[in-house]
C-alpha cells in the first residue's frame, strides 16, 4: 500500500497553520491551536480515527475562535484529500452513531469528491471552554468542503461538551471506516471510474 500521508500549511493574515496527517496511523497526536477544548477534540479525532495528526495554529484569538477553527478545518480537509489521492481501494461510505452519556451523534460520510454538508440538531450551550459551540458545525462544513466529502451529521443531548465530543468521535470513526482499504478492490468504488 502506498503511503497515505500529507503535510499542508496555510498562512493568511488571520492564521498560520501547519498540519501533518497519516491516515494509516496509530492515533498519535500533537495539537496546539490555542483553544483548549478544540485541541481536545482534535486529539480525540486522531485517537478514535487512528490517524496520526499534528496541528499547530497561531491564530487571531484576540478576535475570537472563528478563524482558528475554520482554517484548521480547511487545512485538515486539504491534507485528507491529498493523503487519499485517487482514493483507490477505499470503502468510500460509512455510517457511525456514537453516544457520550446523554448525548448521541450520528455521522454519515461518502468520500465522494463532491462536497456537501447537512446538519440536524442544536448544541445545548453556547460555549465549551474557549470554543463557541456552533464552530463544531462550521468545522465539519469546512472539512467536508475541502476534503471533498458528502457529510451528514446529527446531534442530540443536554450538554454541549458531550454533544460536540460525540460528534468528533463519530466523525473520526466514520472517516476511519470510509478510508480503509478494501482488499477486494483495486480500483475506485464508483461506476464513473474515479472519485
Amino acid at each position: 500500500m502506498t503511503d497515505r500521508t500529507a503535510a499542508v500549511t496555510r498562512e493568511t493574515a488571520e492564521t498560520d497553520i501547519e498540519v501533518t496527517l497519516d491516515v494509516d496511523g496509530d492515533g498519535e497526536s500533537t495539537v496546539d491551536t490555542g483553544v483548549g477544548f478544540f485541541d481536545h477534540m482534535l486529539d480525540s479525532f486522531a485517537t478514535h480515527g487512528l490517524f496520526d495528526l499534528t496541528v499547530h495554529c497561531d491564530g487571531d484569538l484576540e478576535i475570537d475562535d472563528h478563524h482558528t477553527v475554520e482554517d484548521v478545518a480547511i487545512t485538515l480537509g486539504e491534507a485528507l484529500a491529498e493523503a487519499l489521492g485517487e482514493k483507490r481501494g477505499i470503502r468510500r461510505f460509512a455510517d457511525r452513531r456514537v453516544p457520550l452519556d446523554e448525548a448521541v451523534a450520528g455521522v454519515v460520510v461518502d468520500v465522494s469528491g463532491r462536497p456537501y454538508f447537512a446538519f440536524d440538531g442544536e448544541f445545548s450551550q453556547g460555549r465549551v471552554g474557549g470554543l463557541t459551540s456552533h464552530m463544531a458545525k462550521h468545522f465539519c462544513r469546512s472539512l467536508a468542503t475541502n476534503a471533498g466529502l458528502t457529510l451528514h451529521v446529527e446531534v442530540d443531548g443536554e450538554n454541549a461538551h458531550h454533544e460536540i465530543e460525540a460528534l468528533f468521535k463519530g466523525l473520526a470513526r466514520a472517516l476511519d471506516d470510509a478510508t480503509r482499504i478494501d482488499e477486494r478492490r483495486s480500483d475506485v468504488a464508483s461506476t464513473k471510474g474515479e472519485l
